[in-house]
């Protein structure tokens, strides 16, 4: 048997492909954008045949890259942004879109439309909120299908399958209606721990009763690696690969990342609990693993075999990162585009200041950055971001320091979530950073220095890629299981520690943070 996966990796932007041998050696890689409409505000759409396309010619491109014969590749899997797609029975497209338009079938992941239903949600007080820190998010299904049935009914009734986006990949790849672990589990109200999985009384409650068999939803959920069989002849002809090649169930993006930069632990299950994966891009992801349910509020989880087979995670994150960021250069006046020469421009410059004034750099300028709400430790959604200190200088340098103490704000917002891991029984002291954060070197020290752990970067060029050919390895039968996969295919890392003389001002800082929450709350209650 061949010794070569691809692994698929769709998120909010684009589609990327990796063409991985068994060791977990990137041998080939190639992305290709996606469409996003946005008719309204807190309105976010993916047309789920445009991102087929764009997997087809990732997945092309790849095995172009790589050189290697197309009949080599033994198995596929994919991970992907938690976004819902919507289909018909016979699996032509539906809209889910206020626009009317067909194409767009697909409420993406960051889509906000539906604060009411998860507000909803959270005030009926149902149990299964106790996996997901106790508040409903607009970011997950049941309140999305809630918005779908009530604004547009007519889809509803026309629906014949309703899937995570990842499912969807794998429906279109091997005609598979299973689900994965992960997806039903983290986001659908789906606990994995428990027979039956579905909460029929919850579905009842919120006005979906019908949901699991208009979706073609099934009772149970499928492992992460399991075999869902071969790729269909269509499949196979659209991807360039053989109908030899497996495909296995998928996982959301975030936890793809989490399997690449803490598969070293993953036979370790005592060590585990003292790592935490931080996928960092346009939003942050970090994922804990213990081998007890641990559960905190306001962060989701504890789920049964979201990442690791028999292992609980829990998921906390930040909604708005590195798109936060790219949102202060366009807000600023000596801002403009914010591509990655504009950042690298902005990071030079923020070391320059920071060697002439000090590292204490603009220390009466703070950022609260909750700009599209606090996911976690918070679980607000409603949150607004503050920003205390400003003057009138509109000068490039004026925005250096903003960046520079909003990148400060995002890391004390990443230490909050630490601290409420700690306090619920984790004795996480090593942070494992993947995604586009590894290039921005200012978060990469901060996220050090501001929350006094150790920062480990993965050796490998893309561990979220990575995390999904170890799933697709699996499937493929190139390892006995995703344990053994990841153990064999793991590729280590490189480790920064905190600066100790740091370590005063950042708690300073640490301090106004927590009291900005507070100031806010106030003035929230007297508005």
């Amino acid at each position: 048997m061949s010794g070569l996966v691809v692994a698929v990796d769709v998120g909010t932007g684009s589609a990327r492909a990796g063409v991985f041998g068994s060791d977990g050696t990137l041998l080939g890689r190639e992305e290709h954008p996606i469409a996003m409409n946005r008719p309204a505000p807190d309105h976010a759409e993916h047309d789920s045949e445009d991102i087929w396309q764009a997997v087809c010619a990732a997945v092309r491109g790849a095995v172009s890259a790589a050189g290697v014969d197309p009949e080599a590749i033994a198995g596929i899997s994919f991970d992907a942004t938690c976004s819902l797609v919507v289909r018909e029975p016979e699996g032509g497209q539906l809209t889910v879109s206020t626009s009317g338009e067909r194409r767009w079938d697909t409420i993406v992941w960051l889509d906000h439309r539906a604060l009411d239903e998860a507000d909803e949600v959270t005030a009926g007080g149902h149990r299964v909120l106790d996996f997901i820190g106790g508040v409903m998010s607009p970011e997950m299904q049941a309140p999305k299908l809630m918005w779908l049935k009530r604004h547009l009914p007519q889809t509803w009734q026309a629906a014949g399958h309703f899937f995570d986006l990842a499912d969807f990949l794998t429906w279109k790849s091997s005609g598979s209606l299973a689900r994965s672990q992960c997806t039903l589990t983290c986001k659908w109200t789906f606990l994995a721990h428990e027979e039956p999985g579905w909460q029929r009384d919850f579905l009842e409650s919120v006005g979906i009763a019908d949901m699991p068999e208009r979706g073609a939803l099934p009772e149970r959920a499928s492992p992460i690696g399991a075999d869902l069989g071969p790729l269909t002849p269509q499949a196979a002809s659209e991807l360039g690969l053989a109908t030899t090649c497996r495909v296995g169930a998928g996982l959301i993006d975030a936890h793809a990342g989490a399997l690449g930069v803490l598969a070293a632990f993953a036979g370790d299950r005592a060590e585990i609990e003292r790592h935490l994966a931080l996928i960092a891009g346009t939003s942050s992801c970090v994922m804990a693993l213990s081998t007890a349910p641990r559960p905190c509020h306001g962060v989701w989880g504890p789920y049964l075999g979201a990442a690791l087979p028999d292992c609980w995670l829990n998921e906390g994150g930040q909604s708005a990162t590195g798109a936060l960021l790219d949102h202060i250069i366009r807000w600023h006046g000596a801002g403009g585009e914010p591509d990655r020469a504009m950042h690298a421009r902005i990071c030079a410059r923020v070391a320059e200041l920071r060697a002439a004034e000090g590292d204490d750099l603009a220390p009466r300028l703070h950022v609260l950055p909750d700009f599209h709400g606090n996911r976690s430790p918070l679980a607000d959604p409603h949150a607004v971001g503050v920003i205390s200190g400003l003057t009138l200088d509109a000068s490039f340098d004026s925005l250096c320091r903003l960046y520079w103490r909003t990148a400060v704000g995002i890391a004390l917002g990443l230490r909050h979530i630490l601290e409420t891991l700690n306090a619920n029984g984790y004795v996480i002291d090593t942070l494992h950073v993947t995604g586009g954060h590894t290039r921005n070197p200012l978060l990469m020290e901060l996220y050090a220095d501001a929350t006094g752990c150790t920062v480990v970067e993965p050796a490998a060029d893309d561990a979220v890629l990575l995390g999904t050919a170890m799933v697709a390895a699996s499937a493929a039968g190139l390892h006995p299981g995703l344990v053994a996969a990841c153990t064999a295919m793991q590729q280590g890392g490189s480790a920064r520690q905190p600066n100790p003389a740091a370590r005063q001002r950042f708690d300073r800082d640490y301090r106004v943070h927590l009291r900005m929450h507070e100031q806010r709350r106030d003035l929230d209650n007297l508005g």
